[in-house]
């Protein structure tokens, strides 16, 4: 009888544990771009006026290196658990909305505002980030 009490515990255990998973999985995947729903549509429309230039792109290099690969790596791969900026989520949001993300933050998430930057500067880092996938693409 004890046995099989035993086994029934260690049955519960498991099933507690991988439904806390599949919980803390469901909702990282839920807040993974939650962000993005708060971006009004004037903001997401947003047009990069430095997009493809590349003394934009150097600069916006220089940006991200200071301010940015701390947490989303040198290699834009995402750093002690802060997201690679190689994502899907990142590849397809608009010029606007990486914009919007780089103004406003995410805090509840770890992502800082950087509205301290000049709006010219944080467009930069737009163009940079857009080089960077682009390079990737062409590999």
């Amino acid at each position: 009888m004890i046995a099989g009490h035993r086994s029934r515990v260690s049955g519960l255990r498991f099933s507690g544990a991988l439904a806390i998973l599949l919980c803390a999985f469901v909702a990282f995947a839920e807040t993974d771009h939650s962000w993005l729903k708060r971006v009004s549509e004037k903001d997401r429309q947003r047009t990069n006026p430095y997009a493809g230039k590349a003394d934009a792109v150097e600069a916006g290099s220089k940006l991200y290196g200071e301010h940015c690969s701390k947490c989303h790596g040198a290699d834009l791969e995402g750093n002690g658990g802060k997201p690679s900026l190689r994502s899907d989520t990142v590849r397809n949001a608009t010029d606007g909305e990486l914009f919007w993300i780089l103004k406003n933050g995410d805090l509840r998430h770890g992502m800082p505002s950087w509205s301290a930057l000049p709006e010219p500067s944080r467009w930069e880092v737009v163009a940079f980030l857009r080089s960077s996938q682009e390079a990737v693409k062409g590999k």
